[in-house]
């Protein structure tokens, strides 16, 4: 089975699962169209497909055999056996998803491309795909260039990108999880009340939890929180300056890095503990 036939039906499969929950055993009632946030959001997910295959026919997988074969990067130099270099391969691509998450809302010019994922009026398992496509291209750009760089193994990254999509659509979805299975569950992967914090209108919350797949570097940085201030069903989603569904429509939402407000938003607010909701 070829990498895109797995990634295919890894991709359908849990997106199938996570929606199937989110009507069994919803978290939070939906605020708007569900039809038209999803028709939206889908879309953009098939212009970020399109996009990647033709500016990156052979992608990260494509650099990681080019690495292989031409000895390239630091794993390489180090001689690291190939369990280590599978495991040390995740775990440093996962970390540099973090960091570029970081970047994402530390540089303004790079926020302006994020606000289109955190401008979702709802959050279900199609916010987790809802990237502009500049932003996936330059996301797979940096995952190139760190495969490339580290020389980094092709089944480490088959397995990261599988998981990092699956977990993507897992930590945004609308689901409820009993408290203490979820306090169990973001020792190891980041959970959907973990993740929910983040897409909050209040700052101090949106600027953190960056992580996508592993919860660890958000402990080890310092910007995690546990809790959003208002409570999960009391918090409001999404961006203070786009709060109806007419300013959100596929076609602004594609000119919204380029004419949209970036609203009142300051990274100076991270690290910090929200104890008010302002």
């Amino acid at each position: 089975m070829s990498e895109i036939q797995i990634r295919i039906l890894c991709f359908a499969g849990i997106l199938s699962f996570i929606a199937g929950w989110e009507l069994i055993a919803p978290r939070r009632p939906l605020s708007v169209s569900k039809p038209e946030r999803w028709f939206t959001n889908l879309t953009i997910v098939f212009l970020d497909s399109i996009l990647v295959k033709i500016l990156f026919p052979v992608a990260a997988a494509g650099v990681a055999i080019a690495a292989q074969n031409h000895d390239w990067g630091l794993f390489t130099l180090l001689h690291l056996p190939g369990w280590l270099a599978l495991l040390a391969g995740i775990l440093l691509l996962d970390l540099i998803i973090y960091l570029q998450h970081l970047m994402f809302h530390a540089v303004p010019l790079l926020w302006r491309l994020h606000i289109v994922h955190h401008a979702d009026l709802d959050y279900d398992v199609s916010t987790g795909l809802r990237f502009h496509p500049l932003e996936i291209v330059l996301s797979m750009g940096i995952k190139m260039a760190a495969v490339a760089a580290f020389g980094i193994p092709v089944s480490a990254v088959l397995i990261f990108e599988v998981t990092l999509n699956g977990t993507a659509m897992f930590n945004h979805g609308n689901i409820y999880l009993p408290k203490g299975l979820d306090q169990y569950l973001r020792l190891l992967v980041v959970t959907p009340d973990m993740h929910r914090v983040h897409h909050s209108v209040i700052i101090r919350e949106t600027n953190s939890n960056f992580g996508f797949s592993f919860p660890w570097w958000d402990r080890i940085f310092g910007t995690y929180r546990d809790q959003p201030v208002a409570g999960h069903k009391g918090m409001t989603i999404g961006l203070t300056q786009y709060r109806n569904a007419k300013q959100v429509t596929l076609l602004r939402l594609l000119l919204l890095p380029f004419t949209g407000n970036v609203g009142r938003y300051s990274m100076k607010y991270i690290g910090k503990n929200p104890d008010k909701i302002d």
